[in-house]
């Protein structure tokens, strides 16, 4: 077997050296290497050799293994610098030839204005919390005080799939949600997108984006509510900003608000973005309504709380001075790489 096994290794280091390809190279490793190579045949063959043989011999076919190894690696080494010496011939790379462009993406704007709403509430305390969007009609309408009668269930106004289940139209059910876990004190925001039967103009789309904000706790009161809309307004639009209330309904809370504040284009002294009031409208806020806090399970006379809602394209039409939302969904990278 030793003779076998000296005539195995010369005949494969001759091919070896013979080789001109790395293919081919690689062939004569799986001929006398591999699983099904020489080399291991022979060592299949050790069962019929003595026990004091055994022990030299599979020394021996080690070495002859590592041997072929060795030839093969310098062969491939050699094979490899020839290939690249002719690449670098025959190939030739004209360095005055202008480079490929990489368009890098950013963020979309309606992505930018949110993740600064962010910020400045996680900064106050608040926790980002997110829902269905495909959600029940209990909780978009019944557990928001908004009986079954009421006109904002017209099947002309909401996007219902059967009589319980529906498109949310704001992103409110997600507050009904986390009040129901009983876990208080709660201080979030509802980031989502919501859906409303609307034709598509300049200010209104059938799918947009809300930021709906709740608060409860005890001996919260509308004082608090106006304390951190006013903060958040300077945050968002420059520390000189301003904030007005009005009064307002909305079925969830009582009292209501909309809430207005100074135009950060002329500084409240009347301009084209203002339509010369001074003041811009941006949300809908008020404490919640007893009744509310009832159907969540928690006790009105030991807690209260306010909530408000932004609309995010609002924001961003805004903040970005783009007088049409349709602007923000056309995908038009002459528009979008501006941000």
């Amino acid at each position: 077997m030793e003779n076998k096994l000296k005539e195995l290794k010369e005949e494969a280091l001759k091919q070896i050296e013979a080789s001109e390809a790395l293919d081919k190279l690689n062939e004569i490793r799986v001929a006398y290497l591999g699983k099904k190579g020489e080399l291991t045949a022979l060592l299949k063959g050790m069962k019929d050799l003595s026990s004091e043989e055994r022990p030299k011999f599979g020394q021996l076919v080690n070495d002859a293994r590592k041997v072929i190894e060795e030839k093969l690696e310098e062969s491939k080494n050699r094979l490899a610098s020839v290939i690249r010496e002719e690449q670098l011939k025959t190939e030739v790379i004209d360095v005055t030839l202008p480079a490929k462009k990489s368009n890098v993406g950013h963020r979309h704007p309606n992505m930018i204005a949110l993740e600064e709403v962010e910020r400045i509430f996680i900064g106050m305390g608040y926790e980002v919390v997110e829902g269905p969007e495909i959600e029940y009609d209990y909780y978009n309408f019944e557990a928001l005080n908004i009986p079954a009668n009421h006109p904002a269930k017209d099947e002309q106004d909401t996007f219902y799939i059967n009589d319980k289940i529906l498109l949310r139209t704001q992103t409110s059910p997600v507050q009904v949600r986390e009040m129901e876990k009983g876990k208080l004190p709660i201080r979030m925001i509802a980031p989502g997108r919501v859906f409303r039967s609307d034709e598509v103009d300049a200010t209104h789309s059938p799918s947009f984006h809300q930021i709906e904000g709740l608060v409860i706790d005890k001996n919260i009161t509308f004082a608090d509510l106006k304390g951190t809309l006013a903060e958040f307004a300077k945050e968002l639009f420059g520390p000189q900003t301003k904030v007005k209330f009005r009064p307002h309904h909305f079925p969830f809370t009582e009292p209501s608000a909309e809430v207005d504040v100074t135009c950060f284009k002329c500084g409240g002294k009347g301009c084209r973005m203002c339509k010369g009031s001074g003041w811009i409208e941006i949300l809908g806020c008020g404490m919640v309504h007893p009744h509310v806090l009832e159907m969540s399970k928690i006790d009105p006379k030991e807690y209260t709380g306010f909530a408000f809602g932004v609309g995010l394209e609002r924001i961003a039409l805004l903040k970005y001075e783009i007088d049409d939302m349709r602007l923000l969904y056309e995908n038009d990278i002459r528009f979008l790489k501006q941000f």
